[in-house]
């Protein structure tokens, strides 16, 4: 099984290579703390070592049973070598990755091509001058160690097996390898910028070198609005008159597609008109009060581990979403790939933009520079979705190791953030610690929804939150009447692989309807209520021995069909702060 589609339909050049498929592999199992190599000496080493024992195919990572390697123990280095045919012409050449966990190095014909660090966002390295016609080496070597306090793992287990809500790891390459090729003289990156009131979109765009630039936008295959400018170089704002209202909305995609041509490089894209407000307590989506109706979705799948098997099942796990009323999701502690917010923004779906930042020591001051970097390069990866209705650096930061966390952490993310995109909210850390944040969110998993309500009733007839949402420590967070989220409840435990130590959240639930009923008062508790925008229930599926999911990891039904009807039912139904 290999994924052959475009990797990133919002920059996608005709003339690309898809690089996925069989590779030469070997890997280094852990053997203590991990020490990572400060220059490419261990690189160029290995290489001349020749220690490739296997086979592996990309882009699955080598713990998958899709990798055809299945190693589920610690691995702290991973090397990759690949024969490429190259016809590079008078273009530029650039290898990108996807992503890869964590330290990547990369050499081509025995040279250094260049490194990079982070595990989610795409290593891009243009390779021009490293390159020859016809056949070229590519080597990669990927080092990771999910124990260090300085790098960010997410949901991947720190201990040999997976436990808790901590799954199987992720090493080295796990998005698509490919090659681009590109005229000297071409577009570097652009920022969309839709106005609904003006039906116009803003362009701001950079560009490599001097040339003419078009860029047309067309909705249906007709052409609706288009800007021309001759002699162009370094960076320039465009504006795109539109002749055609098509606003992007729940459930209605309704997306434009873009072209833009500079020189001799073409670039297709696409975005959606839409506009994002809070007002008051309320989540405004052009203009209209919208009730967020998440759910928790982590980006596991039991034969890919962080990476899909193929296109269909990230639409199917949308679709899934879809089917029993949820308008969207919180996409936990991972950054997930670009084909998956595609779908989001094609079919409506709303979506949180979130990091992995479990494993980092927050409470360390160093953490700062670690963490900036890598988020910086999220935003701007993911910055023209219009599925993406906010930012969420981190979850959940409890204390590390009897530390509290470093608040500069938190204030400087979200102000960086806010710098960058003043078009979406930024929630500095979800559910804990609150420094800084537009939106107040909360994790809640009382199970007695007697309780649940009234805490909550006491934000519409008080105006305030008890101290037990405030995890039992108002000394480190206060409510400040920000808009309100439940952006974790629920988590009902129902065990469908009875094979397995199973954990989530409470064993009390015995019956369908039992399950039913608590999810019921639970929601509903926060559908009546006036004060709050969203919910987020966790979650979509379960994942490994995490058992609280509302399909099976294999994405099979776990409940009765009424059951999902009347999931259904209770999700669709109006929210009070919709009124």
């Amino acid at each position: 099984m290999q994924r052959c589609e475009h990797p990133n339909p919002q920059f996608e050049r005709k003339n690309w290579v898809n690089l996925n498929g069989e590779w030469d592999f070997g890997f280094l199992k852990a053997g203590g703390r991990y020490s990572f190599s400060k220059n490419e000496a261990l690189a160029k080493k290995t290489l001349e070592a020749d220690v490739f024992p296997q086979k592996i195919n990309l882009p699955f990572c080598p713990e998958s049973e899709l990798s055809g390697i299945g190693n589920t123990d610690f691995i702290n280095l991973c090397r990759y070598r690949k024969k490429v045919n190259i016809e590079k012409g008078d273009n530029l050449v650039f290898l990108i990755i996807g992503a890869a966990d964590y330290l990547t190095t990369v050499l081509v014909n025995g040279k250094t091509a260049g490194r990079h660090k982070g595990g989610y966002t795409p290593v891009r390295l243009d390779i021009t001058d490293l390159v020859q016609e016809g056949e070229n080496e590519i080597f990669v070597l990927c080092e990771d160690d999910v124990k260090n306090p300085l790098i960010c793992r997410g949901k991947q287990s720190e201990k040999k097996k997976s436990h808790g809500c901590d799954y199987t790891r992720t090493t080295g390459i796990w998005q698509t390898v490919y090659l681009e090729y590109v005229p000297k003289a071409h577009i570097k990156s652009f920022k969309l910028y839709p106005d609904i009131k003006s039906c116009s979109l803003t362009v701001f765009a950079e560009f490599e070198g001097e040339g003419d630039f078009t860029c047309e936008a067309f909705y249906n295959d007709k052409c609706v609005g288009k800007v021309e400018k001759s002699g162009v170089d370094s960076s320039r704002y465009f504006e795109i008159p539109l002749c055609e209202k098509h606003l992007w909305e729940v459930g209605r995609g309704r997306l434009y597609t873009l072209r833009l041509k500079f020189g001799n490089d073409e670039v297709k894209s696409y975005f959606g008109l839409r506009e994002i407000k809070l007002d008051g307590m309320k989540f405004l989506l052009n203009g209209k009060s919208v009730f967020q109706r998440l759910v928790l979705d982590q980006g596991f799948y039991k034969d890919g581990i962080y990476t899909a098997p193929d296109d269909e099942a990230l639409i199917k796990d949308i679709e899934l979403s879809m089917s029993l009323g949820f308008n969207g999701a919180r996409l936990h502690q991972k950054v997930f790939e670009p084909r998956f917010l595609y779908h989001a923004d094609r079919l409506g779906y709303l979506v949180w933009g979130e990091y992995a930042n479990w494993g980092l020591d927050y409470s360390d001051s160093r953490s700062v520079d670690v963490f900036l970097g890598e988020w910086q390069e999220a935003l701007e990866r993911d910055f023209n979705h219009p599925s993406i209705i906010g930012w969420c650096p981190f979850n959940e930061t409890w204390d590390y190791k009897g530390r509290r966390q470093y608040d500069p952490l938190l204030r400087t993310v979200y102000n960086f953030t806010k710098a960058f995109d003043k078009t979406r909210p930024c929630i500095d850390t979800s559910g804990n610690f609150h420094v800084i944040t537009d939106i107040y969110d909360v994790h809640d998993y009382s199970f007695d929804t007697g309780f649940f309500k009234n805490n909550y009733d006491r934000l519409m007839t008080e105006g305030f939150l008890y101290e037990h949402v405030l995890n039992d420590n108002p000394a480190r967070q206060k409510y400040g009447g920000e808009p309100v989220f439940i952006s974790e409840y629920g988590g009902i435990k129902w065990v469908s692989d009875k094979s397995i130590k199973s954990w989530g959240y409470g064993d009390d639930v015995k019956t369908e309807d039992e399950f039913l009923k608590r999810y019921k008062g639970l929601t509903e508790a926060i559908l009546e209520n006036s004060k709050i925008l969203g919910f987020c229930y966790t979650q979509l599926y379960d994942i490994e021995q995490e058992q609280n999911g509302l399909f099976t990891y294999e994405r099979e039904k776990k409940f009765d069909d009424k059951v999902y009807d009347e999931i259904r039912k209770i999700n669709i139904r109006k929210a009070k702060i919709e009124d």
